[in-house]
C-alpha cells in the first residue's frame, strides 16, 4: 500500500503524551550509476507513534515521486524507490509520541505449549545465525541454567564480556561464528550471537533494527528480542544504550531481513550516511536486568 502521507509535507496526529517522546532522522546519499529499484527500511515501525513524520527523496536535488510503501513484519515499513542516474538523496525524520502508549507485543502459545507459527521461524536457523553449528557450546555454558529468561540474561552478559565490541571489526558477510572465532564485532555481532545462542537452546529469538538514543558514534543500531515468558523482551549485550530509549525500525529472522537500503537492480552505491536519534528530556538509566519491551 502507499503512503497515507501528503508527499514532502509532516503528516500529524494529536500527541498521546508530552513526555518520552522521540526524534529520529535519516539522511542517506548514494551515486546512481544506472536506474536502480531501491528498498529502504528507515521509517519508524507503527505509524500510530508517529506525531510527526517526512520523507524526501530527489536526485540532483530534484524532487522524486515518493516511494511506495509497503507493510513489513512487527508493523515494519519497507518502501521502494525508482531512482534514476545521478546523486540520489533520501531524508527521512520523525517525531513519536512516548511508549507508554503502546502494549507491549505479546501472543500467547497455544494450549499445551505448542509452538505457533512465528516462535518456530525464529527456533530456526538464519543465514547469519547458524543455531545448529552451536548447539554443543550453548548447553556446555548455559544448559546448567533453568530454561528461560536466566539462560537469555545469562547469553546476553557472557556475550558482554567475551566479546568486544571494535567498529570496523567485521564485515558484511560475517555470521555469528565469525564473532565467535575473532572474539570482537559491533552491535550486529552482537545481535546476531545472542539469537544464535538462543536458538541453540531452544528459545525463540529475533534481530531489530532500531534507532537508539545515546548511541556514540550515532548510527544505526541492531538488538535483539527472545521469546520469554509469553512475551517478547530486548536484550542488547553492548549495553551502549538504554533499552527503553530504542525505536523499533525492522524485525526479522537476521540482519538480511533489516538492511537499512538494498539495491534490487541496477548499480547504486552508498556514498554517506547520518543517523541523529534523541530523546525528550533525560536519557532513561538501563540496569540491564529489568524486562524491556521494544514497541
Amino acid at each position: 500500500m502507499t503512503s497515507p502521507y501528503p508527499a514532502n509535507q509532516w503528516a500529524r496526529v494529536p500527541p498521546a503524551s508530552a513526555d518520552a517522546g522521540r526524534v529520529v532522522s535519516c539522511d542517506l546519499m548514494f551515486g546512481v550509476e544506472e536506474p536502480a529499484d531501491i528498498a529502504f527500511q528507515i521509517a519508524v515501525a507503527r505509524a500510530g507513534r508517529i506525531h510527526a513524520e517526512r520523507l524526501d527523496v530527489a536526485t540532483e536535488a530534484k524532487p522524486l515521486p515518493r516511494p511506495t510503501e509497503l507493510s513489513g513484519p512487527h508493523g515494519g515499513r519497507l518502501h521502494l524507490l525508482r531512482a534514476p542516474r545521478g546523486i540520489l538523496s533520501v531524508s527521512y525524520r520523525a517525531e513519536l509520541v512516548g511508549p507508554e502508549t503502546e502494549q507491549a507485543e505479546v501472543r500467547a502459545s497455544p494450549a499445551g505449549g505448542q509452538l505457533t507459527m512465528e516462535q518456530l521461524t525464529f527456533l530456526r536457523p538464519s543465514r547469519y545465525c547458524p543455531s545448529d553449528h552451536v548447539v554443543g557450546l550453548a548447553v556446555a555454558e548455559f544448559g546448567g541454567l533453568p530454561p528461560g529468561r536466566a539462560r537469555v540474561e545469562a547469553i546476553t552478559s557472557w556475550i558482554h564480556h567475551r566479546v568486544a565490541y571494535v567498529i570496523g571489526s567485521s564485515a558484511v558477510h560475517d555470521s555469528a561464528e565469525d564473532t565467535l572465532l575473532t572474539g570482537q564485532g559491533v552491535c550486529r555481532d552482537f545481535a546476531h550471537l545472542g539469537i544464535t545462542l538462543c536458538r541453540a537452546l531452544e528459545i525463540p529469538a529475533r534481530f531489530a533494527a532500531v534507532y537508539a538514543p545515546g548511541l556514540s558514534p550515532m548510527d544505526f543500531h541492531a538488538v535483539f528480542e527472545a521469546w520469554v515468558d509469553g512475551e517478547w523482551r530486548v536484550y542488547d549485550a553492548t549495553r551502549k544504550v538504554p533499552r527503553s530509549s530504542l525505536v523499533r525500525i525492522a524485525t526479522g529472522r537476521d540482519a538480511a531481513d533489516a538492511a537499512f537500503a538494498d539495491v534490487l537492480g541496477g548499480i547504486a552505491s552508498l556514498h554517506s550516511i547520518e543517523v541523529t536519534a534523541t530523546v525528550t528530556g533525560n536519557l532513561p538509566v538501563d540496569d540491564h536486568q529489568a524486562d524491556v519491551h521494544l514497541y
